[in-house]
């Protein structure tokens, strides 16, 4: 989940908008990847169970 906005990284949907495939693990997604909503960094996110 990001922790500027909220957005939450489903693993299974992937953000193909932004090149990254559905399916994509979080561990596998590049350290340049920004959030979609808010620019946030990979760095920015913290894992939350739902």
């Amino acid at each position: 989940m990001c922790l500027i906005c909220g957005w939450i990284y489903d693993e299974a949907e992937g953000d193909p908008e932004h090149g990254i495939a559905a399916g994509t693990r979080w561990a596998d997604v590049d350290m340049n990847w920004t959030c979609p909503e808010c620019g946030a960094r990979k760095e920015d996110f913290e894992m939350v169970r739902i």
